[in-house]
């Protein structure tokens, strides 16, 4: 680890969030010489995510110690429009996942990247990409006033949503306003809530195409949020208009404490996610579940598989585009047949009138719910009611 920005490296990492990391990570424990730049000064700020995640598999990313958890989560409640509630619950004595402390989260991630060797630098903005004969090569760096070009093998771009790197890469990166959310979220104190309860609010009088959520984050602390999609924010009706309702109506006495605004892929994935001398990952890859929204477990094994493929294409000297499209394939096998039918369930959602999800939850609330705490769970219980759904899902369905 230097001190100093090197003039070369054999990978550069541009964004400091959980899917930067582990990209620096994995390619540094690979071998692999890493620089890790991030445009803000402090790693994890702002916290652009509701912090939930599911426990499966957190383990394999990071020492999951009760630091960076601000609460252990073993249920959900998904409201329809007319208030029925369909309870999910985990099984006696288990923990279905956690509400993370991004904050804390984001700035262990880099330090294990920066312990596996990665060079990291805060308050460097990537200003453009150097480009010979169509492959990338390097990175313009502007960092405390002074500007710096990096020359590199590859290029992962960790840029969120609004990826400026695969733009400049020319890698179609662009969003169709029903394949992007619009999201917003307060912190809030002061509030009534089951800490250990996760919940969700359906139907157009709370989120047109979209749904407000209740993270937990203590016993009267949580992230109170709402997010709609780019083709439902018509005719005065922005998100926070419709979180601040909501707000009114089920916290009253409650505080904010803090507020955050931010966009959130849901159109599945990049059809490509690598080029010629680059790769992109977490939401700069639209990596996040098309129905959940949530993006830090995908986008850490997108992190994991790319920062490892571009170790071994360092290795073997071989960092073409083709050797690089191992990343998508490592993708596609782990991640694919998910996002395929979550996408499906996602139009299926937002197409659905509140009637007919009125209907459906009558029929669900007939089920129980004890152990079904995963969306691929819920999805099977689902498709058995509806067969419209199981239809539409078709192939994609198989083995899921």
């Amino acid at each position: 680890m230097s001190v100093e920005m090197k003039d070369e490296y054999d990978v550069v990492v541009i964004g400091g969030g959980p899917s930067g990391a582990m990209a620096a990570k994995s390619a540094a424990l690979g071998g692999a010489s890493v620089l890790l730049i991030e445009k803000r000064q402090e790693i994890g700020t702002p916290v652009r995510c509701a912090e939930g995640v599911g426990k499966k598999d957190m383990d394999r990313f990071l020492d999951i110690g009760p630091h960076l958890i601000s609460q252990n989560i073993r249920g959900a409640t998904i409201f329809a429009p007319d208030g029925t509630a369909l309870k999910l619950q985990a099984n006696e004595g288990e923990i279905a996942g956690f509400v993370l402390e991004r904050k804390v989260f984001d700035r262990a991630m880099v330090e294990s990247a920066a312990k596996a060797g990665a060079d990291v630098f805060t308050k460097a903005t990537a200003t453009g990409l150097i480009m010979e004969k169509d492959t990338v090569v390097g990175v313009k760096i502007s960092r405390l006033g002074v500007d710096k070009e990096i020359r590199c093998k590859i290029v992962i771009g960790a840029d969120g949503v609004e990826s400026k790197v695969g733009r400049w890469a020319g890698l179609c990166s662009a969003l169709k306003l029903r394949d992007i959310e619009s999201g917003v979220q307060f912190m809030m104190t002061d509030i009534d809530i089951d800490p250990e309860n996760i919940e969700f609010f359906m139907g157009n009088q709370y989120a047109p195409g979209g749904y407000v959520w209740i993270f937990p984050k203590g016993k009267d602390r949580a992230n109170v949020g709402i997010g709609l999609l780019g083709n439902k924010v018509k005719d005065g009706g922005r998100p926070i208009d419709y979180l601040n309702e909501f707000v009114k109506k089920r916290f009253p006495d409650g505080k904010i404490a803090e507020i955050n605004y931010g966009g959130i892929p849901v159109s599945g994935g990049l059809e490509k996610m690598y080029g010629k001398g680059i790769m992109l990952v977490g939401d700069a890859a639209q990596c996040t579940d098309p129905i959940t929204g949530g993006g830090i477990k995908s986008g850490l094994w997108s992190g994991e598989f790319a920062g490892k493929v571009a170790a071994d294409a360092v290795k073997s000297g071989d960092w073409s585009e083709k050797s690089l499209s191992k990343y998508q394939r490592d993708w596609e096998k782990l991640y694919g047949k998910y996002m395929r039918v979550n996408l499906v369930l996602k139009d299926y959602y937002v197409d659905m009138t509140d009637e007919e999800a009125n209907k459906l939850a009558h029929e669900l609330a007939k089920h129980d719910f004890t152990g079904v705490m995963e969306v691929p769970d819920l999805v099977k219980i689902i498709s058995k009611v509806d067969k419209k759904l199981l239809l539409k899902l078709g192939a994609a369905y198989v083995g899921f």
